[in-house]
């Protein structure tokens, strides 16, 4: 059954339930038979209850970020010594990978950026990575280069997160995050990823400020 089809079975069935809690419908002996057959003979793979659940998964918001719960990686120790180094939250600087490149060293964008922490060619060696694959290396730059824009404004995560994404030309230029939509989701996810890693680190290593 197509999606169209279980929206609309799905508004005949709310129209009927109204009618029945109000008294103005009653279901007929054949209906009652038909919805017996129907329970009788569907199979859990194909059960109308299955198609609804199916359909309402794929019309639910799809703007909530992701869980994270559970993500521990194999570069959370390389991004604990980044963090301390540069004097940033751990919690952050992993949000920031995730959103980058959902910890693939491997991973490029269309306009030349790669690995983990998404270096151009020309930052990267500004800040000394010969190896932008290199988990350690990427990670130390992406760290470096996020502790410099942090310097650059006050210390404020939300316009230091856009200068990484935008550059921080932009971030001056509108006096904050600028009205790229990619930038202000971006912002957004990182933030949303620490919190979670935050929370986390909170629950699981308590004596870890």
């Amino acid at each position: 059954m197509s999606a169209a089809a279980i929206n609309a079975r799905v508004a005949d069935i709310q129209s009927m339930l109204t009618a029945l809690q109000t008294g103005t419908l009653q279901a007929s002996p054949a209906a009652t038979q038909a919805t017996a057959a129907t329970a009788t003979t569907a199979t859990p793979a194909t059960s109308f209850a299955s198609q609804l659940a199916a359909a309402s998964a794929a019309t639910m918001p799809t703007t909530a970020t992701p869980s994270v719960a559970g993500d521990s990686t194999q570069y959370d120790a390389l991004i604990q010594s980044a963090a301390a180094r540069y004097g940033i939250d751990p919690a952050l600087l992993k949000g920031l990978i995730r959103a980058e490149s959902n910890f693939d060293p491997n991973a490029g964008s269309p306009a030349g950026a790669q690995g983990l922490t998404q270096l151009m060619p020309g930052t990267a060696a500004s800040l000394g990575v010969t190896n932008v694959h290199d988990p350690a290396q990427a990670i130390e730059g992406g760290a470096k280069y996020l502790r410099a824009q942090l310097d650059a404004f006050g210390g404020d995560q939300t316009k230091a997160l856009a200068a990484y994404n935008a550059g921080p030309g932009a971030v001056t230029r509108y006096g904050g995050v600028p009205p790229y939509a990619e930038t202000q989701q971006y912002v957004q996810r990182v933030l949303g990823y620490a919190d979670a890693y935050r929370s986390q680190l909170t629950t699981t290593t308590p004596s870890i400020l």
